[in-house]
């Protein structure tokens, strides 16, 4: 994708073009990818965003390499073709674990598929190719796929879901995003990674503490130029499966920035967010970091 821009340089940048009154008129034509209103802090923390949204159920007959879901959209059809989001849930699991993230993210311009896996068994390399396998379908065969932009795609998961979104990732450089979160997997090296990523992770996770799983995750995308670690503070292993308004609001930014190429995010970003409050670590590739 093109357009797509380094979050770091854009920051470094920031300070040089913030002057020049063509700037926004010049940015929105560069980028055709633009959803929605301009973003505030209300918008991005809203349980809903400005698009109306509808579902679909996605039977597992009829679909190939994951066990069905069901697909949130944006009803519009004035604003073009929307980016696209796959999402798995975690051991034992089913997409019901995470089922308030659909219209969330859905409502802020986006298509997702929350996934169930062919076993809640499954380890993340198998969730890392039913990502990819929902992400097939919904651009090629699933009754929205006219809505999407398959060059703009992404995936995230809970737990052994979001150790799937990083052999995802692994295995699909083209990804434009990927967010893990409380992320585990016994590999604890993603140099093969060149996908924006964005791990969260929980203080209190005692399943996939961040000291053995997030933490080294983030340390070891050496090979993408933009990354960051969110950590909730208190948060324990099972932070995504209640509504939580910090991790929202960051997977919302990240994916905007990254799979809509939209700058307007950059303000929640960059300069990275204080560490306080719901936030006990936050690190990142910006230059103000």
């Amino acid at each position: 994708m093109l357009l797509k821009r380094s979050l770091g340089l854009l920051c470094a940048g920031a300070a040089l073009t913030a002057g020049l009154a063509a700037a926004p008129a010049a940015q929105a034509a560069d980028n055709p990818y633009e959803r929605g209103p301009a973003p505030t802090e209300s918008s991005v923390t809203a349980v809903r965003g400005p698009f109306a949204t509808s579902q679909t159920t996605v039977s597992s007959l009829s679909v190939t390499g994951f066990g069905g879901g069901v697909i949130y959209y944006p009803t519009s059809t004035s604003e073009g073709t929307f980016g696209a989001i796959a999402i798995s849930p975690g051991f034992t699991a089913y997409w019901s674990s995470l089922d308030w993230l659909g219209p969330r993210l859905a409502s802020q311009g986006f298509v997702v598929i929350g996934i169930e896996t062919n076993s809640t068994y499954d380890q993340p390399a198998s969730r890392g190719d039913q990502l990819l396998a929902a992400l097939d379908y919904l651009t090629q065969r699933s009754s929205v796929r006219t809505r999407i932009d398959a060059s703009r795609l992404a995936v995230a998961g809970h737990s052994m879901g979001g150790g799937g979104s990083l052999e995802a990732a692994k295995d699909r450089t083209s990804l434009q995003a990927a967010i893990p979160l409380a992320p585990w997997n016994s590999d604890k090296t993603w140099p093969e990674v060149r996908t924006p990523t964005l791990i969260i992770g929980g203080e209190s996770d005692s399943v996939a503490s961040v000291s053995s799983h997030a933490i080294p995750f983030y340390n070891s995308l050496s090979n993408t130029p933009d990354k960051a670690y969110l950590e909730l503070n208190n948060a324990s292993h099972f932070f995504p499966q209640s509504a939580n308004t910090t991790m929202a609001k960051y997977m919302i930014s990240w994916m905007k920035r990254f799979i809509d190429d939209d700058t307007r995010y950059d303000q929640f970003l960059c300069p990275p967010p204080p560490v306080t409050g719901d936030i006990s670590d936050y690190r990142d590739t910006c230059p103000h970091s």
